[in-house]
């Protein structure tokens, strides 16, 4: 059996990069954070269902098993699809769940990956998630094989030195900082990745598979954020690419 330390991705725009799995220690130190997280948030949830068995012992209870099932599930699955494959130990471990494709993260793929966890920590301490991570290449528990995800460590980038990609001393999507603010909420470091590569790797590509990517990508990322068009008056797509990758590195 073999087992790999990255997972290589293949874009459709022909892109190939790899990005490092998590080891199972770090996710399990980062969903130690998360269970103590969750336990936080029970315990001011309890101090309701205190309150009310008071009142109505029965129903009380009921409330209270029911509140602390829907912490447990609703915890990971808000976090990890409204920030984008994280949750606060995570984040704090960099690591980030992504589509084992390369794809956009789907909510249907954060919903199936944390509702099998509860068969993942059975019968206790994640045994069979364990077992699952263990004999898959990918380091997948029975939830990431369902909703086709894996995690991956994204340490800490730095900045990348945009004087080498030849940019515009001018960049128009600048003049709406609030579109800017918008794209950088919406790609992904994933996203932001693939345009820095494409115009790293320009000159590998020929003239008409540059022209498809860069339609390709421009079209991609002015979808997460669509910027008037006086913002791209004369600008090529491998411009507007590049102006993109300017306003979110920078």
């Amino acid at each position: 059996m073999k087992f790999e330390n990255t997972v290589q991705i293949r874009t459709p725009e022909g892109i190939t990069f790899s990005q490092p799995l998590a080891s199972p220690l770090m996710r399990f130190f980062a969903w130690s954070v998360d269970t103590l997280a969750i336990i936080v948030t029970t315990s001011f949830v309890s101090q309701f269902g205190g309150i009310l068995k008071v009142v109505a012992p029965d129903t009380g209870t009921a409330l209270l098993i029911i509140s602390s099932f829907l912490v447990y599930m609703g915890y990971a699955i808000i976090l990890e699809w409204y920030w984008q494959g994280q949750t606060v130990g995570k984040r704090l471990f960099n690591l980030r769940v992504v589509d084992s494709h390369g794809l956009r993260l789907h909510f249907s793929q954060v919903f199936m990956r944390n509702l099998l966890r509860a068969v993942d920590c059975l019968p206790s301490f994640y045994l069979v998630g364990g077992i699952f991570s263990f004999f898959s290449p990918l380091s997948q528990r029975l939830g990431d094989m369902v909703g086709n995800t894996v995690v991956i460590h994204t340490p800490p980038r730095t900045k990348p030195d945009l004087a080498k990609l030849g940019g515009q001393k001018f960049n128009s999507l600048r003049n709406y900082p609030h579109l800017v603010a918008r794209l950088r909420q919406h790609i992904t470091p994933l996203e932001a990745e693939i345009g820095l590569q494409a115009i790293l790797r320009r000159n590998e590509f020929k003239d008409k598979a540059s022209l498809e990517l860069f339609n390709q990508l421009a079209g991609f990322y002015l979808s997460r954020s669509p910027f008037p068009e006086e913002a791209k008056v004369g600008l090529t797509s491998e411009q507007l690419v590049r102006n993109v990758v300017d306003v979110i590195y920078n």
